[in-house]
């Protein structure tokens, strides 16, 4: 895939979010059918189209605040997903939970996994800084357990719930969490999230975007997350209508919304892998799912409190021990600072055992 010019926006990608967002307006919410087929190409253009302008403003920013903008480009297009899908159809109070989980494992073990495979089939052993690594599953570990596991042992509420009070206590220590971890990663210790040192990847000989393209790509990128929020909203009900039609887990919703919000991390994340920079790669894929439950949890608490909806928060215990069992491989393969072949082929193994376990708990 080739780099994002720097000195022209290619039409096609200043033009897709204007006709998306036309698309969305015009067609409405499709149940099945050709309509909904137009959605899902307009939708999956956007987030090509939101790649594209994320990492041109990342150029212009620089690491390692150019990944950040990714991250939270990715926040944006799950919260709206989420609140699509809970405000149309059935209520499923369970969405938030099983696309967080599906968030964390399959960055843990799918797109994590899938750029060690790259770097390693070309570049044979992958470096990264073992500090910036054990930063994200530092944050990641207790924002997890905090979400998708204390609410099956407290007592306040029957089931996997929060009391109210409890649910305001996780969100705001999720947000302070990502906040502290925000202000590590581009104040103390930045030098943690940088490439190491002889990493090759063609990025540093690249000019950098003038300050009117990256602003322009700025303002395209606003439009791209707004389309794809609408897309998203359009496909609500037919994505949960097929779901039940075909009889799949209803926790599969939480996978499909998950893989449409890693799309943009998951492009920028292979292709900085191809070019030797996994830890271009890694801050990513462990940013997104650090912004994932710092930034989601609490907007989609608000929102649950405001509409009434209770949020299922729990996970089951056969998932929490293979949650468990995905944080101690990953705290292994980010340990040493060195990843080979071998690491990327057991995450992914996890990942199919997770994806497994979803159609047969």
């Amino acid at each position: 895939m080739a780099h994002p010019p720097t000195d022209r926006i290619p039409l096609h990608v200043a033009a897709l979010p204007f006709i998306g967002l036309a698309a969305a307006l015009a067609l409405g919410k499709p149940e099945f059918g050709l309509l909904a087929l137009v959605l899902i190409t307009a939708l999956l253009g956007n987030v090509m189209a939101a790649v594209h302008h994320a990492e041109v403003v990342a150029l212009r920013v620089g690491e390692p605040y150019g990944t950040l903008v990714l991250a939270l480009s990715v926040t944006v297009i799950e919260v709206g997903l989420i609140i699509s899908i809970m405000l149309s159809g059935e209520p499923n109070p369970a969405l938030l939970r099983d696309s967080v989980h599906a968030v964390l494992m399959l960055v843990l073990h799918g797109l994590a996994g899938v750029c060690i495979v790259v770097a390693a089939l070309k570049h044979r052993v992958a470096e990264f800084r073992v500090d910036g690594a054990s930063a994200y599953l530092a944050v990641l570990l207790p924002m997890a357990v905090l979400v998708l596991v204390a609410p099956n042992y407290v007592v306040s509420a029957p089931g996997p719930y929060y009391s109210t009070l409890q649910l305001v206590f996780v969100s705001v220590s999720c947000l302070g969490l990502y906040g502290a971890f925000l202000f590590i990663q581009t104040q103390w210790h930045k030098d943690y999230f940088l490439p190491n040192v002889g990493a090759t990847g063609g990025q540093e000989a690249m000019a950098r975007p003038s300050v009117r393209i990256a602003l322009t790509s700025f303002g395209l990128l606003l439009v791209a997350l707004l389309t794809v929020v609408l897309l998203a909203k359009g496909l609500a009900s037919a994505i949960d209508g097929t779901v039940r039609l075909v009889g799949a887990p209803v926790a599969i919703v939480g996978v499909i919304v998950a893989g449409i919000v890693l799309l943009p991390e998951t492009a920028a994340a292979v292709r900085a892998a191809a070019r030797n920079r996994l830890q271009s790669s890694l801050n990513l894929a462990l940013g997104s799912a650090v912004a994932c439950i710092g930034l989601s949890v609490p907007a989609l608490a608000v929102v649950a409190l405001w509409i009434g909806v209770p949020l299922e928060l729990g996970i089951s215990s056969g998932a929490s021990v293979l949650m468990a069992l995905g944080f101690a491989v990953a705290i292994i393969t980010f340990g040493t600072g060195r990843t080979t072949l071998l690491a990327g082929i057991v995450h992914l193994v996890l990942l199919a055992t997770y994806i497994f376990s979803v159609f047969a708990p």
